[in-house]
């Protein structure tokens, strides 16, 4: 693999980034960052959202017109980690869920909106890192600390200590988002 690695931490709208390079066995943390995923146009930071009261049509054009948007910042967030850092691969938490149903189905339920939207936003990033030629780790977001111990071959303390020294050398913020995305990133570079 050329390079380093990033990971994703996604949210609505945004997604906290997390450059790493170096040897798998003690990886440095390069660079983190925020990018930007909602234009900030009506509806474009929860587009399942502002489509559920429109009849079916009028949101399939507003999700598709923010999935659009989503997918240039996306690409223009890693055009710019890319030209700052080399990069081979990029690591993205999951959320636990199942498979979407339909669109109407999504917008008939509260609890399947905000799952869409977060699906949305982490499908931007994965596909926009696939279309750059970037390997990609996905890792449900649950699971990610027992993973980290049984590929990285690290107990739970020095995973811990591992993090805490990125923190101390990135300063702050050094959040759980930060730490997460870091984490993903070494799964990929582990990879």
């Amino acid at each position: 693999m050329k390079g380093g690695t990033v990971g994703f931490r996604v949210h609505s709208g945004w997604a906290a980034a997390v450059t790493l390079s170096g040897p798998q066995t003690s990886p440095i943390v390069e660079d983190r960052r925020r990018i930007e995923l909602a234009d900030g146009t009506p509806g474009s930071k929860q587009p399942y959202h502002a489509g559920e009261p429109l009849p079916l049509a009028e949101a399939e054009a507003l999700i598709e017109r923010c999935r659009r948007s989503t997918w240039n910042l996306a690409r223009q967030g890693l055009d710019e980690i890319r030209s700052a850092h080399s990069i081979g691969a990029c690591g993205v938490l999951l959320a636990g869920g199942r498979p979407l149903p339909e669109l109407s189905r999504i917008l008939a339920s509260h609890a399947l909106i905000h799952t869409a939207e977060g699906e949305f936003f982490r499908q931007a990033i994965k596909g926009v890192s696939l279309e750059l030629g970037l390997a990609v780790r996905a890792v449900k977001e649950r699971e990610l600390v027992d993973t980290c111990c049984v590929e990285l071959r690290i107990s739970p303390t020095e995973l811990l200590e591992r993090l805490a020294e990125w923190g101390r050398a990135m300063g702050p913020p050094w959040r759980q988002d930060e730490k997460y995305a870091a984490l993903v990133a070494w799964l990929a570079m582990a990879r």
